[in-house]
């Protein structure tokens, strides 16, 4: 099983060689050095497998400290992820922000990172471990820090493959999973979970399943459909006579219609308005694990936005520290005023515990601890403060604040939907 991860892991690195980008952004020393160690570790672990090694955790065996470290394949994931959200998504966020869609050109270097990797079983020829969620949170606020909107389009098909990897049969993991690591024709899925409607309660759907003989008959809507037009096949949470229940659905099925739903923010996703009338599915396109957990479904949905909310708001941060210390009024900086210099200050103490929630419940979560309560409070907490910073980092910049001239009514805009989905992604 490793070897194959291994083996596929320098057929991404193969195939990242033959990109011309990463040489003049820098990236290529880094994403080389980071597939190097990955496949140095999978080495390790066939040779632990194959002497029956039992060793546990060793946060688990010491009973231990709470341990924050990340280990050198996650610093090394890191530093390669910033250096193209500073270097690409940053540059192109702004364009994509007016146009509302994502450039081809920027589609082809996403894809060449092979992000799905981190979501795609071993077993399957992918990368993907027992402890990937903090890694996929590492990930998103890495990318997030160029462009949220932009960093939530990298993470769709990877968190459709994590939706897949999680909660399908073997016979769904078998047949999808190794068809997100194509390099051409690889299938384009996205999650609806979001319904147009006011008050809406991801816990209480309207859009329904109903079984009929073979198949299941779908019903409803679904707004904010992140990268939803793009999508070959769609990943639907209808509610059926027990419970709500995850299906894929061919998106050129018949009753299915989708339409361009622009919104205040995120828009560079492509957010779709979907209507599905009387759309048959057959009973296998029910994403049936025997411990499906739909409350769980949700909560690593929000890991996902807090993620994002939390690179976003330190991307925020750093660009108005830089602003008011060069800003000059009064014969000084204003950064030497206290009304700025507090603000800036509780702009970073309220990350840092963003930051600190998001990676507790990611923790908590890949351990196979109960995380609910930790992933509720953390989105809690994420939905308020990123919020703040933002309008504070609009405040903070004064008029200027309001103008495109700076990206933070953008940020303003993005963090606002963290609040507001309640699906479109998945850690």
């Amino acid at each position: 099983m490793s070897s194959d991860v291994s083996g596929h892991a320098l057929a991404l690195l193969n195939r990242f060689a033959q990109a011309d980008w990463p040489d003049y952004l820098k990236l290529r020393k880094p994403f080389e050095t980071l597939v190097y160690n990955g496949a140095k570790t999978g080495f390790k672990l066939a040779a632990r497998r194959s002497t029956n090694a039992q060793a546990p955790l060793a946060l688990e065996d010491s009973g231990a400290l709470f341990d924050l470290t990340l280990s050198d394949e996650q610093k090394m994931l890191i530093e390669m992820l910033e250096g193209f959200a500073s270097e690409v998504l940053r540059a192109e966020a702004y364009s994509a922000d007016e146009q509302a869609t994502v450039s081809a050109p920027l589609l082809k270097k996403m894809h060449e990172l092979g992000l799905v990797h981190y979501a795609v079983s071993e077993l399957h020829g992918g990368l993907a471990g027992d402890c990937t969620t903090l890694t996929n949170a590492l990930m998103a606020e890495s990318l997030a820090k160029g462009d949220l909107s932009l960093a939530a389009s990298m993470l769709v098909p990877l968190s459709s493959a994590n939706c897949i990897r999680r909660w399908g049969s073997a016979s769904q993991k078998a047949h999808w999973l190794p068809q997100f690591l194509k390099e051409n024709d690889a299938p384009q899925m996205a999650i609806a979970v979001n319904e147009p409607h006011g008050l809406f309660d991801p816990l209480k759907l309207t859009t329904r399943a109903k079984r009929r003989g073979k198949h299941y008959v779908l019903h409803g809507g679904k707004c904010l459909v992140v990268r939803g037009l793009d999508a070959s096949h769609l990943i639907i949470a209808a509610q059926t006579a027990r419970g709500p229940a995850l299906f894929i659905v061919d998106a050129g099925s018949k009753g299915v219609q989708r339409k361009v739903e622009p919104a205040m923010g995120l828009k560079a996703t492509g957010t779709c308005r979907l209507q599905l009338s009387a759309v048959k599915v057959p009973l296998e396109a029910r994403l049936s694990a025997d411990d499906f957990n739909f409350h769980s479904f949700l909560n690593y949905a929000e890991l996902a936005w807090c993620a994002l909310a939390v690179g976003t708001a330190q991307s925020a941060l750093d660009y108005v520290i830089t602003y008011c210390n060069e800003r000059i009024a009064f014969a000084e900086p204003i950064s030497h005023r206290q009304g700025v210099a507090f603000m800036i200050a509780d702009m970073a103490v309220e990350i840092d515990a963003m930051r600190l929630m998001v990676r507790n419940a990611c923790s908590l979560a890949e351990r196979g601890k109960p995380f609910q309560q930790m992933s509720y409070l953390t989105h809690l907490l994420c939905a308020e403060k990123a919020m703040k910073i933002a309008t504070d980092a609009v405040q903070l910049l004064g008029g200027h604040g309001f103008t495109k001239d700076h990206p933070a009514e953008r940020w303003y805009r993005d963090i606002r939907a963290v609040a507001l989905m309640k699906g479109g992604l998945q850690l």
